[in-house]
C-alpha cells in the first residue's frame, strides 16, 4: 500500500472529468491516502474557472493539504540551489510539491514527470487516460 500526493494537473483533469482521472483517483484511494501541497491547493484555485468554484472546492476540502513548514522549505531551497549549480532550473513551486512529498515518505503523481528530476522522490506520471506508470 501507497501514500500519494497528487500534483495539480492530475486534480485539474479530474475536475474537468478527463478520460480515466475520476478513476484514477478512486483507484488511488482505494490503495493508500492521497494528499496534496499546499502549493498544489493554491495552484488549482488560482487556475480555477468561475463555473468550476463549487467542484474545485469540493474536491480540494476532500484531500488532506500538508501545509509548508521549515523543513520543507530548506529542502526546496536546497533542490532549487544544488540544480541551479548543476544547470537544471527547478521550478519553485515544484520544488516545494517534490519536497513536500519526500518529507513524508509520498509517491508523487504528476502529469509532468520532467519537472520532477529530483533524487529520492518516487513519481508516476499519469499519462491522457490517466494510466500511471513509475518513472525512475
Amino acid at each position: 500500500m501507497s501514500d500519494y500526493l497528487l500534483d495539480s494537473g492530475i486534480l485539474i483533469r479530474h475536475l474537468r472529468d478527463h478520460k480515466g482521472y475520476p478513476e484514477l483517483l478512486d483507484r488511488l484511494t482505494d490503495e493508500g491516502d492521497v494528499l496534496i501541497s499546499v502549493m498544489t491547493r493554491f495552484e488549482v484555485v488560482r487556475g480555477m474557472k468561475d463555473k468550476e468554484r463549487d467542484s474545485t472546492l469540493d474536491l480540494l476540502s476532500s484531500l488532506d493539504t500538508v501545509m509548508m513548514n521549515n523543513e520543507i522549505a530548506d529542502m526546496a531551497g536546497e533542490i532549487v540551489r544544488s540544480g541551479r549549480a548543476k544547470g537544471i532550473s527547478h521550478g519553485e513551486a515544484d520544488a516545494i510539491i517534490a519536497a513536500t512529498a519526500m518529507q513524508h515518505g509520498l509517491a508523487l503523481v504528476t502529469t509532468n514527470a520532467k519537472h520532477f528530476s529530483m533524487h529520492n522522490l518516487i513519481v508516476f506520471e499519469a499519462d491522457e487516460v490517466g494510466k500511471i506508470t513509475l518513472r525512475e
